[in-house]
């Protein structure tokens, strides 16, 4: 497995707020576009016949400063869903880790690193706050991507040769 540059990273990335400050050496920033509440009734049983997701609802936004071009979101300790405002497409041969921003961590807030696949829109994370409060702005960038390249699919790894047996005198 190989980490691609942030370079060859970017180009699997779609919908990219300021892709010359979201693209660093080994990773690309990704941005909120939406913030929904759960409900919390969600079910989950073994089957599946009763499944039953929690319904996300919009968290309203509002314009903290006269000056702001984008309104922020206000989040009370609790669970919430954010929608990126980037979506990712990755080859066969390819996988990407989804972290958490360094800054996001220092703010009180934490997701959990997902390992991703394919196509992803839109692509979505399940966001915890552990503080009282929480303020994000809209296109504030939450999460870290980094796209890994595989090693060619079906070869098998080349075995380890024994060390050589030592003669007995």
């Amino acid at each position: 497995m190989q980490l691609v540059s942030g370079r060859e990273a970017v180009q699997r990335v779609r919908n990219l707020i300021k892709a010359e400050q979201q693209t660093h050496a080994y990773a690309v920033e990704l941005t909120a576009k939406q913030l929904y509440s759960l409900n919390p009734t969600g079910a989950v049983d073994f089957g599946g016949s009763e499944y039953v997701p929690a319904e996300p609802h919009p968290v309203p936004t509002h314009q903290k400063h006269s000056q702001d071009r984008y309104q922020w979101w206000t989040l009370v300790h609790g669970a919430y869903q954010v929608e990126f405002n980037e979506v990712i497409e990755l080859a066969e041969d390819e996988m990407a880790l989804l972290e958490p921003h360094e800054r996001l961590l220092r703010a009180g807030a934490e997701h959990p690193a997902l390992f991703l696949r394919g196509k992803i829109n839109p692509l979505t994370i399940l966001l915890s706050v552990s503080g009282a409060r929480l303020e994000i702005k809209q296109n504030a960038r939450i999460s870290t991507l980094r796209i890994f390249r595989l090693g060619a699919a079906g070869a098998a790894p080349k075995a380890a040769k024994a060390p050589a047996k030592k003669k007995k005198r």
